[in-house]
């Protein structure tokens, strides 16, 4: 089947707020509520028949812009401008194509139209990156066919339209796609998360995991996102305390650790890992590291130069991933990996893998990768989509944590609840009053995302959101 070309017919945008059961500290900002975003999309087939679609994502202050003068309020007002300016220019535009040529033909117009109010490219990226994803839902609930399917026929129609996907053969690499029905959960350890009793001073009390010690005994853990915040002595001293948590089971774990650009140079975080290494009380988790995640601030990250300050460990960028080329820019200071988010764009992602595995084709190694990291992704659709697009590319790990910071589905309907864990009884279960993700053994179960639609076999209640208005 060659990809159908379709046209847009309609694009609603909704939200509902979203608050969150545990405080959450990412580099500038502590989170304790926030919108979440829908986008719900019609297109018209070439048959003439109509289907619907959908996606959401979390409207997250101080990630894609970490301006300290702008409020929480003011990246929201931010956020929605982006979806709706992306809505109005794939509406502008009813002429037939493909998902992927939707996407392409209002790559730059979009970039530039942002830019000109002073949008940064990772920021102007979300609008896009959420409609891209509710039309490829539409597509595939149109041919009754479920995404890995999809992909692997690649009836996006993801070609060479745009310079960025040329030469790596995009058909082949996407056919020998081959996803799993698991993935290891990799746990976020914020910072300010309690690590154990004592230093949960004041509990929510819900029943659910809190420190550290509850979540690796609840869950079964073996993956860990860790936190850094820039001080070296005391990310060594916060280290310490996690390592003494991790080191307790017998199992092997294994660790990552975000700078969430916090560091000021390439040297900054060199000295951060020769104390890691040199401290006793960390030598098992020094061992368990895979790689530093975006250590240096984005606006000077890609000046420098890691090839010529060994780390000993891979650098990855995600911040930095503005525009569809940062990862090729990127490799030539050093970087070897990249991190994969949906609110980054679904195909963005794919255009990396490919370039990962074109690039070790090439040097005959595995020396780039693709890393899966999450943005407090919740339960429902956007955590469905991110799972099946990572599970697509080959990641056999994910950064959860929405699960951890947020009660599950208990603010949704209890329809909608119902939907959702009847349809994917494999990665959600009813435990503490509401539907939420299961992980046990540190694994989600993902076989039922291979259902018809891009991941989900249930849709959320749009009649119970309010409509998402864009600021003026």
């Amino acid at each position: 089947m060659t990809a159908p070309a379709f046209s847009i017919t309609a694009i609603d945008l909704f939200e509902r707020p979203v608050r969150l059961r545990l405080p959450f500290r990412f580099g500038v900002v502590t989170l304790t509520a926030c919108p979440q975003a829908f986008v719900r999309a019609t297109i018209r087939m070439p048959d003439g028949r109509e289907a619907t679609g959908a996606s959401a994502e979390m409207i997250v202050p101080k990630w894609f812009d970490k301006n300290l003068a702008l409020s929480n309020e003011d990246n929201f007002a931010q956020l929605r401008a982006v979806l709706d300016m992306a809505r109005e220019a794939y509406l502008a535009d009813r002429a037939p194509d493909t998902a992927f040529g939707h996407f392409a033909r209002h790559y730059d117009a979009h970039l530039a139209a942002a830019g000109a109010r002073d949008f940064n490219p990772l920021l102007a990226n979300y609008g896009p990156a959420l409609i891209d994803r509710a039309l490829l839902d539409a597509l595939c609930r149109g041919l009754g066919i479920d995404f890995y399917n999809a992909l692997k026929a690649n009836l996006p129609g993801i070609d060479a339209r745009r310079a960025e996907f040329a030469g790596l053969d995009m058909d082949r690499f996407l056919a020998a796609t081959a996803p799993a029905q698991t993935i290891e959960a990799r746990h976020t350890v914020g910072l300010v998360d309690p690590i154990s009793a004592a230093d949960a001073r004041e509990r929510v009390g819900d029943g659910l995991p809190e420190t550290l010690e509850e979540v690796v005994a609840h869950y079964g853990h073996r993956y860990f996102k860790l936190k850094v915040g820039g001080d070296p002595a005391a990310d060594i001293a916060r280290l310490e305390a996690i390592a003494a948590v991790l080191d307790a089971r017998n199992a092997p774990y294994y660790a990552t650790l975000d700078g969430n650009e916090q560091y000021a140079d390439a040297d900054a975080v060199a000295d951060l890992l020769a104390r890691v290494r040199g401290a006793p009380r960390l030598a098992r988790l020094a061992a368990s590291i895979l790689f530093v995640e975006q250590p240096i601030n984005r606006k000077t990250a890609l000046e420098a130069d890691f090839k010529a300050s060994p780390l000993g460990l891979p650098v990855i960028i995600d911040e930095s991933d503005g525009t569809l080329d940062t990862f090729v820019i990127a490799r030539e200071r050093g970087y070897t990996g990249v991190s994969s988010k949906t609110c980054k764009g679904l195909y963005k992602s794919i255009l990396n893998a490919a370039r990962c595995a074109h690039w070790n084709a090439a040097q005959g190694g595995t020396r780039y990768f693709m890393s899966a990291e999450d943005l407090t992704t919740q339960a429902g659709l956007a955590v469905q989509q991110d799972l099946a697009l990572i599970n697509l590319i080959g990641i056999g790990h994910v950064e959860r944590n929405g699960h951890h910071y947020v009660d599950g589905m208990a603010a949704c309907p209890a329809a909608e609840q119902a939907d959702f864990l009847s349809a994917h009884p494999d990665l959600y279960e009813r435990s503490h009053g509401a539907a939420r993700v299961a992980i046990r053994d540190g694994r989600l179960a993902i076989a039922s995302l291979a259902c018809r639609g891009f991941a989900s076999a249930a849709l959320p209640d749009f009649s119970a959101m309010a409509p998402l208005v864009a600021p003026t």
